[in-house]
């Protein structure tokens, strides 16, 4: 695809999101499935900063990290028991408050909005579904159509997709996975501090700017990208 004409009144015209801890409040949810799966299988149940740490993998990964002494055969078994616990509560989870408002004024700046999320396809479908955002997204990726963070290719694949050099991307998200990513990708990143890594971890990533809440994202956002 030729590039994109890029808009000289945007910083970056593409911003990719993460999705859970960064858009969606489900950092809580997400860690008490994965011990509740650990612990329906008899598996050592992980800590509470354990199971966060793995936020943002895609659920393989993420099921391998939080249970490394399972057998590698009965993941599937983990997955379907993870997914059990999280949807018996996906209707208690929200976005951030001001995340509607945020993605309305950067879509109406011109701004393209993408999301890169270690979910699942069905998964970030059905969330869409529950929410007020459709429309808002211009394309998406999820770590079942290609490789998990912090691999590059979500990030590629969407510049790919629309034409766009590396330094007219911006990557947001809340854990050294979806920053690594931005490195490995060669775009620039956000950090946001209410999600599932402790941002005191974010400094080797060189982020932008770590926001402590979705008003300091917006204003961020607004005034720099």
């Amino acid at each position: 695809m030729p590039d994109r004409t890029t808009s000289p009144d945007l910083r970056y015209d593409l911003i990719a999101f993460d999705w859970d801890g960064t858009l969606f409040d489900s950092t809580a949810l997400i860690v008490l499935a994965i011990q509740g799966a650990c612990a329906d299988l008899g598996v050592a149940v992980p800590s509470d900063e354990q199971a966060a740490y793995v936020i943002g993998l895609g659920l393989q990964d993420a099921l391998r990290h939080a249970a490394p002494g399972l057998a590698p055969e009965r993941y599937p078994e983990l997955g379907q028991r993870y997914r059990h616990h999280y949807m018996a509560r996906q209707h208690e989870i929200t976005l951030f408050k001001g995340t509607l408002e945020m993605l309305h004024a950067l879509k109406a700046r011109g701004h393209l909005l993408t999301v890169a999320t270690g979910k699942s396809r069905r998964g970030l479908d059905e969330a869409l579904a529950h929410t007020e955002l459709q429309g808002l997204f211009d394309d998406s990726r999820t770590a079942d159509e290609t490789f998990s963070k912090p691999h590059p290719r979500m990030l590629h694949e969407l510049m790919d997709a629309h034409g766009l050099p590396p330094h007219r991307v911006l990557m947001i998200g809340d854990t050294t996975h979806d920053l690594q990513m931005a490195v490995n990708a060669g775009v620039a990143s956000v950090g946001v501090s209410y999600g599932a890594h402790d941002p005191a971890e974010f400094a080797p990533l060189n982020p932008l700017f770590v926001a402590h809440s979705t008003a300091e994202l917006s204003q961020w956002l607004l005034t720099h990208a």
